[in-house]
């Protein structure tokens, strides 16, 4: 149960909701299929980055 808390309260605290979040990995599924130079900013795919980053090191702890 505090694993699922924690994971929950690093959604809201780095996104504001699950829906953010959702959006933010949506535009990462974009990318691995388009991802060409100068397709996205270098601020976008470091967002994504990010985000797939902190869902994997939530899912391990």
């Amino acid at each position: 149960m505090e694993k699922e808390h924690h994971f929950w309260q690093w959604i809201e605290d780095w996104y504001g909701s699950p829906e953010e979040l959702a959006k933010v990995l949506d535009l990462a599924l974009e990318m691995l299929f388009y991802l060409e130079a100068d397709t996205f900013d270098r601020n976008e795919v470091q967002q994504v980055v990010a985000a797939l980053r902190g869902l994997v090191v939530g899912l391990r702890n």
